[in-house]
């Protein structure tokens, strides 16, 4: 294939003989181009060497010009024009929003700020309330062996926080409440329906967001005799529905996102004797963005968010208020640890992790859960982070666990033994320099005999205050609001999340990103 440049070919060994020009020729031969019948005319045209060259070039052009008009293929990118309209050209009203079903308020109108959704819109699919919203109407069949009714109410935030009273500036224990861990789709759901980016016309939307709670839907399910059938069911009914809708057809997926309140191997199982549904193994699940409180970090799809803490600020004030309070806090406690033993794991980890710290009674503190609900937080673990400079977070059942968000929103320093606890997890949501605001302790070094305390009294005195800052800076990112508008300025947790994916959808129509 010819060289797409301007040069002419190589020249051969033959020497070309150069035409004589008076002087100022070449001006007006230069000029002449522009006519065909005074290019003719030339008289050093008449050389078969020169008609050569003309040729190439006039090739080469044309080669030009059409590749010009085809589309581009490398490494699985090609360019294609965006599905739909600009949104922000579509939008010029409110945009009025229907909220869930279960919500008392029948309507609620957003002003739409075009300045703020330069990353598009987003539409709410009304899925059949089988699939949302009567689960927690029914939230008393979500559990084998208790009610889940409390820790569902309140918008998914569960009961306010008692205790706390005396450990948190009084004028915050209304924003403190004992959330529990696998709510995420509740938060987001409520928080969805009054985005200031969202349309109800899916003409206009840039992505679309499926409101299945696929936690909820499965944890009944994970115990006792359930067959596999019954851990599909709910999900292989919101395909069915979602696969139906023109929005997904025309996508296959690539602008969809879902949020599933558990962590990601819940949701993995790959043969019918195995633990978890099969969700997102099923057909049509392939190209949807997933939230999820624990990733596949291989997976390019599953995107790790923080896991519900039980901080929930109702404005700035309430962010800048804690962030002065974890600030000033004075810290006793060198490092602590709150968990229980895994006494069927064979060299439990956390075994040893208790036994270091119960050997240096100066400078750890221990939150025993075993025989205990911790899962939800308690006043004694707040106090107990709040009190310590760092917080040791081995992995939970599975490589994270809440306390991580739990530690960090306290204002301590995680010391942490797994990558994939926090480093692997939440890109979106955490430093990207680890260093700069967490400790890691290979954990094989500790079974070998590192002490813990000897790593953690190597870290002077300022470099301990900067990675407490970072904590401290880091905090907004990694709670969830307890206004279903969210803060006034400040991005919470649900914020970042939705800026990333829609940023993500971004990026994929500009480069048509597809597999």
């Amino acid at each position: 294939m010819l060289p797409l440049t301007n040069s002419p070919p190589p020249e051969s060994t033959a020497k070309i003989k150069k035409p004589k020009f008076a002087p100022g020729d070449f001006i007006r031969r230069k000029n002449s181009f522009s006519s065909l019948t005074s290019l003719l005319s030339h008289a050093y045209l008449s050389q078969p060497r020169s008609w050569i060259l003309l040729l190439l070039l006039f090739i080469q052009i044309l080669l030009l010009l059409t590749l010009r008009s085809v589309p581009f293929h490398f490494h699985g990118f090609h360019r294609r024009l965006p599905a739909s309209p600009n949104p922000a050209a579509a939008v010029s009203e409110p945009v009025v929003i229907t909220t869930p079903r279960s919500d008392s308020a029948a309507a609620a109108v957003v002003a739409v700020d075009e300045n703020r959704c330069g990353n598009g819109y987003v539409y709410v699919y009304d899925l059949p309330s089988s699939l949302n919203t009567e689960l927690i109407e029914n939230c008393e069949k979500l559990n084998p062996w208790s009610s889940r009714c409390d820790a569902l109410a309140n918008d998914g935030f569960g009961q306010q926080a008692a205790g706390v009273s005396g450990v948190v500036p009084d004028d915050l224990v209304p924003a403190w409440f004992w959330t529990d861990q696998f709510v995420s789709e509740i938060v987001f759901h409520n928080r969805m329906v009054k985005h200031k980016c969202r349309t109800t016309e899916p003409g206009n939307a840039t992505a679309f967001y499926i409101p299945f709670y696929a936690g909820l839907a499965v944890g009944r399910f994970l115990w006792q005799n359930f067959s596999a059938k019954d851990r599909d069911r709910h999900c292989e009914a919101m395909l069915s529905w979602v696969q139906s809708q023109p929005q997904f057809q025309r996508s296959n997926g690539w602008d969809h996102f879902i949020t599933m309140g558990r962590i990601t191997w819940d949701f993995r199982r790959s043969s019918d004797q195995d633990w978890g549904s099969s969700c997102i193994y099923l057909p049509g699940m392939r190209n949807i963005t997933r939230l999820l409180i624990e990733r596949n970090p291989w997976d390019y799809f599953d995107v790790g968010v923080p896991y519900p803490t039980g901080f929930h600020p109702r404005s700035d004030a309430d962010v800048i208020r804690w962030q002065r309070f974890v600030r000033e806090r004075n810290r006793p406690t060198r490092f602590s640890f709150a968990g229980a033993t895994r006494r069927s794991f064979k060299n439990d980890f956390r075994g040893i992790l208790l036994r270091q710290c119960r050997d240096e009674p100066d400078a750890c503190r221990v939150v025993d859960c075993a025989g205990s609900r911790c899962g939800n937080g308690t006043s004694a673990i707040l106090e107990t982070f709040l009190d310590s400079e760092f917080c040791l977070q081995p992995r939970g059942d599975s490589f994270t666990r809440r306390s991580i968000f739990d530690c960090m929103i306290a204002g301590a320093i995680p010391v942490v033994f797994w990558r994939r606890t926090a480093y692997y997890q939440y890109e979106w949501f955490l430093p990207g320099d680890p260093k700069s605001y967490s400790v890691f302790i290979h954990r094989d070094d500790v079974k070998n005999g590192t002490s813990i305390r000897k790593v953690l009294d190597g870290y002077s005195r300022e470099e301990v205050r900067k990675m407490r800052e970072k904590v401290i800076e880091y905090i907004p990112k990694l709670v969830y609001a307890r206004n279903s508008d969210g803060l006034e300025t400040i991005k919470d947790a649900f914020d970042v999340a939705i800026d990333g994916v829609l940023r993500r959808f971004e990026e994929q129509r500009e480069w048509g990103y597809k597999w």
